[in-house]
């Protein structure tokens, strides 16, 4: 009976497992299918196709929807990846738009995977940055420049929680020097824009008195 008893419990054991297996195994190959979605999302933003980034954005929803009936339990933190991307592809894309970072219950991310996709979004602002002055748009720079530090100051006292959001601490390090280094893109491109206004005005002013 003892045997029976026993041998019945790991045959229940095998099964949990093996239905858990085939979940994670499930989570693996479909958040690549989500991480690749979010990853074609935001080249289409850097190329200034929106309404392509806005369709991969919707394809990435729906394929991690059932996922996160997948991810329960022990198998939850596979699924902080893919909504790591989702969170900074969301993101990014609503800021190219001139609208507010979307929120996390909008999302329906992890509050890790929230986090640490806020984080790696600031590294596609400084794209979105570098883009906008290679255009000429010193506005445009200058928003997701602020964009930048705004991400950078609400997320770096979250340091703190790098045990349980983990690699927190490190991509708040890397933002923090995307920042700078960014700040100084930009002051030195603020120089030359004023610099280049000046010289425009002393010449319209030059070209009045030859004139008079």
């Amino acid at each position: 009976m003892a045997a029976y008893s026993l041998k019945s419990s790991l045959k229940e054991v095998e099964s949990s497992l093996s239905g858990q297996l085939e979940r994670r195994e499930r989570l693996l190959k479909e958040s690549r299918d989500v991480i690749s979605s979010c990853s074609r999302a935001i080249i289409s933003v850097h190329a200034g196709k929106m309404a392509e980034a806005l369709k991969e954005l919707r394809a990435a929803r729906t394929k991690l929807e059932p996922l996160r009936m997948f991810g329960e339990g022990q198998l939850s933190r596979y699924l902080v990846s893919p909504e790591t991307e989702f969170v900074e592809a969301s993101t990014v894309i609503a800021l190219a738009k001139g609208r507010p970072v979307p929120t996390r219950s909008s999302l329906g991310a992890s509050p890790e995977a929230y986090l640490l996709g806020l984080l790696d979004t600031v590294g596609e602002l400084k794209r979105l940055v570098l883009n906008s002055i290679m255009k000429g748009d010193v506005s445009a720079a200058n928003r997701h420049f602020q964009s930048m530090e705004l991400l950078y100051s609400v997320c770096s006292p979250l340091a703190v929680f790098d045990h349980v959001a983990s690699g927190a601490r490190r991509k708040i390090d890397v933002a923090r020097m995307l920042v700078e280094d960014t700040r100084g893109v930009m002051t030195e491109e603020l120089r030359r824009e004023s610099l280049t206004a000046s010289m425009q005005g002393l010449e319209k002013r030059l070209d009045r008195r030859s004139r008079d």
